[in-house]
């Protein structure tokens, strides 16, 4: 048996969403004349209680939209120390839009709304950087798909809004916070000037994100878009895949998390320092091999060897992804072969 758990995002489009693409009614985007992506941008703007949003092929192209809205160039983002946004987007904000970046660090990327105040600096005047946005992000893939907590989210919101500081949600994953939490998209979405979404994680569909903000943002990021080299076509194609996502595949979310705990259970009962599953809140588990005599590298190597594929994140970090098509036979077999991969590994200590 073949597992792939590397990311959510190695799902394949089912034969029923293939279907709904090839139906789709579709026009010229860069007119604005796509009906199909014009009543996507439309439904998910509602859904997050936004007034408009603009489609992107890729979840670093909506957060690097959202961020030039926000940050000038020679003005600065914060954000927590191993965020997407920071950490794997290449350096876009600085290449693109002349922002530079400071971080602050928390444990599985947990957001304390002192962190990134304590590190702030809103108008530090002409011969120091200012602060103008502070990015979150939620789920937080690196912390191993950790829901922030909505309590401390509401208070940066109010502390940094005191001093003229706007607020970015890097959401790809917040379908997950949602079906985690019961949080509604609306709740967390009310505390940020800009969000961005991600359909082809969790959701299944092949490609695409979008940008949410209000209509005067939304229309500058679309110019951006297109100098970017992201002006699209016929794109209502992509569009009706994240339409059948929301429909049918959001539901099944909470499927990937039960199956994520599983997993962890199985591998703290194995090796107990490498994973709290307590701690494991939605589809993604994180292995802290660091008490382990073996490298993430060395692990991986060891469970693809049987067929199971997960990634090395670091010298003593990997990182496993449930997603849809995995179902209950390929998340027992997954945790057979880590647990006894972790086995051996420590009778080799």
């Amino acid at each position: 048996m073949r597992v792939d758990l590397r990311s959510d995002t190695v799902t394949v489009p089912s034969t029923a969403m293939r279907e709904v693409m090839s139906q789709a009614p579709v026009g010229d985007d860069v007119y604005g004349e796509d009906v199909t992506v014009n009543s996507l941008e439309e439904r998910v703007a509602a859904l997050f209680g936004k007034e408009a949003g603009v489609f992107t092929p890729t979840g670093s192209l909506a957060n690097q939209l959202a961020i030039r809205m926000l940050v000038s160039p020679g003005e600065e983002l914060i954000a927590e120390t191993n965020s997407h946004v920071v950490r794997a987007e290449l350096g876009a904000a600085a290449t693109f839009s002349g922002i530079t970046t400071r971080t602050w660090p928390a444990r599985r990327g947990l957001l304390n709304a002192d962190d990134p105040m304590e590190i702030a600096r809103p108008s530090a005047g002409p011969y120091l950087v200012s602060t103008t946005a502070i990015a979150v992000e939620n789920t937080h893939n690196f912390g191993g798909g950790t829901v922030q907590p909505l309590d401390q989210i509401a208070k940066l919101h109010n502390e940094a809004s005191k001093v003229g500081i706007a607020l970015h949600l890097d959401g790809a994953r917040i379908w997950n916070a949602h079906t985690a939490s019961g949080v509604a998209f609306t709740e967390y979405a009310k505390y940020f000037d800009t969000v961005s979404v991600c359909f082809s994680k969790g959701l299944g569909a092949p490609v695409g994100s979008m940008m949410l903000s209000t209509k005067e943002k939304v229309t500058k990021a679309r110019v951006w878009r297109k100098r970017y080299g992201a002006g699209m076509r016929q794109i209502g194609i992509l569009a009706a895949a994240a339409h059948y996502a929301l429909d049918t595949n959001l539901p099944l979310l909470a499927e990937d998390h039960r199956r994520a705990k599983f997993i962890a259970e199985k591998c703290h009962e194995a090796a107990a320092s490498v994973v709290n599953p307590s701690e494991v809140d939605t589809n993604i588990v994180g292995l802290d091999l660091s008490q382990l005599p073996v490298s993430s590298a060395e692990f991986a190597q060891m469970v693809k060897v049987e067929g199971v594929l997960i990634s090395s994140l670091g010298p003593n970090f990997a990182r496993l992804v449930t997603h849809l098509d995995i179902d209950d036979a390929a998340m027992t077999y997954a945790a057979e072969v880590l647990a006894a991969a972790l086995k051996h590994a420590l009778v080799s200590k």
